[in-house]
């Protein structure tokens, strides 16, 4: 018999203490083992208790989240942790500094704890889906069900989009979500500034969250990173990312490419959703375009690979290894629409040579004329 997620719930609020214990109690899968107040006593009842997963609030007294979660990874490198933010511009930051500091991943708090029928149903939808892909015991994935499994080399697989000679590149699109913070940390300061195409990226997250992201992005990156707003044009060598609750669409106007945001109904119960994007993207750019599908669980992104393939363009899918969750580039390598799959060290340089290939053929054509 399969055993339960044992759950250490850490918070210093007596509600939501007991509101995430009844609501991650009542699904089978799932058992709560303790709960504790503060850093400090977490931190007493790990080796007693022996969880999971733990679910960590940033704001506490004694000692709070990201100072538990630094003492934490000194002992425990692999445990999965989630924090638990406030949905505000102080609790965004503080979210991405504990991101960075070694926690997998976060959801935020109910807004309205009053409304405690809301409340479970939001820790059920947002939670509980988290919790089991960092415990895959208990569900079927993805990853443990197809047959590539990449390591360390780029494995290729075979295009149903056969590539080009004269074909270039001229924009690239990117789907990410769980463990994406970190991914983009990782990716985006290996761009030049020289890029010669504009970067568009979806990353699930709510409003606020997203601003925080593209402002720290923006400071590690030689290239200009920007949350996206409406009608704003898109150059080479800069990146826009969807601002949380908006879909990104792209169009041309003038020769110009535009950004447009709207709040159209969520795709994969997503809004920014990676197929918006991508469907966009593969109907203003046609074979011009390169998809990259980075960490994150479910299948958002893979139908919008299907339309980026159908008309030529390029996929490329995060390895299984790299991949904190291999939710959303497992289902694209696992439907046969990744044309390569790439561990994330080796991505940007995969994203570079892909945007300087067909500009190459172009020059030395011109040089022959």
């Amino acid at each position: 018999m399969t055993r339960k997620i044992r759950v250490l719930i850490v918070d210093d609020s007596t509600v939501i203490r007991r509101l995430l214990t009844d609501a991650l109690s009542a699904d089978p899968a799932i058992e709560v083992v303790g709960i504790a107040a503060n850093g400090k006593i977490a931190l007493a009842k790990i080796p007693q208790l022996n969880p999971d997963i733990i679910t960590l609030d940033i704001e506490m007294p004694e000692m709070n989240g990201l100072e538990t979660l630094v003492e934490l990874r000194k002992s425990y490198l692999k445990l999965p942790v989630i924090m638990f933010s406030t949905l505000t511009a102080r609790g965004a930051e503080a979210t991405m500094d504990a991101l960075q500091k070694g926690a997998n991943d976060y959801v935020t708090k109910p807004s309205n704890v009053g409304s405690v029928t809301q409340a479970i149903q939001n820790v059920r939808s947002e939670l509980i889906p988290k919790i089991k892909a960092f415990c895959p015991w208990t569900t079927p994935s993805v990853a443990t069900t197809t047959v590539i499994r990449p390591l360390n080399r780029i494995a290729t697989l075979a295009s149903v989009s056969p590539v080009t000679k004269s074909r270039s590149i001229d924009a690239i699109v990117i789907g990410v979500s769980t463990g994406g913070p970190n991914a983009l940390q990782a990716l985006l300061p290996k761009l030049p500034a020289t890029l010669p195409v504009p970067v568009f990226i979806v990353q699930h997250m709510p409003p606020i969250f997203t601003k925080h992201l593209a402002d720290r992005l923006n400071q590690l990156s030689p290239l200009r990173v920007a949350e996206a707003t409406d009608g704003a044009i898109a150059a080479p060598g800069t990146v826009w990312i969807a601002p949380g609750d908006f879909h990104m669409k792209l169009r041309r106007e003038n020769n110009a490419i535009m950004i447009t945001l709207d709040k159209g109904n969520p795709e994969n119960s997503c809004r920014p959703a990676v197929d918006v994007l991508f469907r966009s993207a593969a109907e203003l750019f046609g074979p011009n375009v390169l998809a990259v599908v980075l960490t994150g669980m479910g299948q958002d992104g893979a139908r919008g690979c299907g339309a980026i393939r159908e008309r030529g363009g390029r996929t490329f899918a995060q390895d299984e290894a790299t991949s904190v969750v291999w939710g959303m580039p497992g289902s694209v390598v696992q439907a046969g629409l990744a044309d390569k799959v790439i561990p994330l060290d080796q991505i940007a340089q995969e994203m570079i040579q892909e945007t300087q290939q067909g500009r190459r053929v172009r020059t030395l054509a011109k040089a022959g004329a």
